[in-house]
């Protein structure tokens, strides 16, 4: 068994260097950027998360219960609702299940998934990809665009504690939102 300890200390590093560099492509963007709270359109359907990112979220609802019962119970029942629509059509186009469908805002949003915090600003993903959110920069030429772009430099720290997890709870490979906390405790 790896150090859960460890890698906790490590996710918080990863965390506040991703969160720091986007912080950074939002002061680059400026009005380009249109994404506030309550602003939802990224959070549709399933996507792939990693194995760390549903560590943290299950960690995120554990402080949830401790803090919010009623709240972290509203957010299982989303999970486990989403879980089962999965399984029939896809819910390819519901609300995450950690997002209040009320406030949609994210219920766990300090414990939020690596994508979810690239999202938004431009965002090197490969040595030729941007990842951009399409409601924002309309109108920007690709100059403004690439102007705004930061690199989180994150892609080994988060490879590593990736390894360190699977090593300390045998758990690997993607799985999404809705997955880890329907399961969680």
């Amino acid at each position: 068994m790896g150090n859960l300890a460890g890698i906790e200390w490590g996710d918080l590093e990863l965390t506040q260097q991703l969160d720091a560099a986007l912080a950074e492509a939002a002061r680059r963007s400026g009005d380009w950027l249109v994404c506030r709270p309550g602003c939802c359109e990224c959070c549709l359907g399933p996507f792939a998360i990693t194995q760390l990112d549903a560590w943290r979220l299950c960690r995120g609802l554990a402080e949830l219960t401790r803090t919010d019962p009623d709240r972290a119970s509203r957010v299982r029942e989303r999970a486990r609702a989403f879980e089962a629509k999965i399984s029939l059509d896809g819910a390819d186009g519901d609300l995450c299940p950690a997002l209040d469908p009320e406030s949609r805002t994210c219920d766990l949003y300090s414990a939020r998934p690596a994508i979810c915090r690239s999202f938004g600003p431009p965002v090197r993903s490969e040595p030729e990809g941007l990842a951009v959110c399409e409601l924002c920069f309309q109108g920007a030429s690709k100059e403004q665009i690439l102007f705004c772009a930061v690199e989180s430099g994150t892609e080994g720290m988060e490879a590593r504690l990736i390894e360190e997890l699977h090593a300390a709870t045998g758990k690997s490979g993607p799985t999404v939102v809705a997955a880890c906390l329907a399961e969680a405790s």
